[in-house]
């Protein structure tokens, strides 16, 4: 378990930029200390515990230590699969649902790091989860990998403009999934070769 964190990895923790991060440590709220010889500023793990506490932030992404990613997608078989890859590698807090209203609501609860996101849901389409996530200034780091079967590049062009980080077309090997997913999070891929 880590015991000290970058402002970079404690912004990501805490779902805030950077900046917020350095602005807390240099003002004093946040305690820390410089590693000497150099301007980095390192944050211990119960000094950042407590400050998200006092701050209200849930520290349930410190304590697990595992990066959440959300599945939506209306074909149970995938999302089955999606989520056995990522339970095997150990390192995901995963949650599913099979619709974009449940997607909504999953995502203002769970926070997660990363969406998996079919773009043809039963009730309302891809896209508009996107907007959904981009319109929250809270959830820019929030990573989002389309999957469809539809390849047309002016609807795939649509996606990344509301906000989509990546499109897989299905079906896909749920390795390279996998690796997309750990790349987009910037986790180590581990065991994929």
């Amino acid at each position: 378990m880590k015991t000290v964190f970058t402002t970079g990895e404690a912004a990501k923790i805490c779902k805030v930029s950077q900046q917020t991060i350095i602005r807390c440590f240099d003002s004093g709220q946040l305690k820390g200390f410089r590693v000497p010889g150099s301007r980095f500023r390192r944050i211990p793990r119960d000094q950042l515990y407590a400050f998200m506490r006092d701050n209200g932030i849930p520290t349930d992404a410190l304590d697990s230590g595992k990066r959440k990613v959300l599945v939506v997608d209306d074909d149970e078989d995938l999302v089955e699969l999606i989520v056995d890859a990522l339970n095997r590698d150990g390192r995901f807090d995963l949650r599913s649902v099979n619709n974009g209203f449940g997607a909504g609501m999953l995502i203002k609860e769970f926070r997660p790091d990363l969406v998996v996101l079919d773009v043809m849901l039963p009730d309302i389409n891809g896209k508009e989860v996107c907007n959904l996530v981009r319109s929250d200034a809270t959830m820019d780091d929030v990573r989002i990998i389309c999957i469809s079967g539809m390849v047309e590049q002016e609807k795939i062009q649509e996606l990344r403009d509301a906000g989509a980080d990546e499109f897989m077309k299905k079906p896909f090997d749920v390795d390279q999934l996998v690796t997309r997913v750990c790349q987009l999070l910037d986790v180590e891929t581990v065991g994929v070769k």
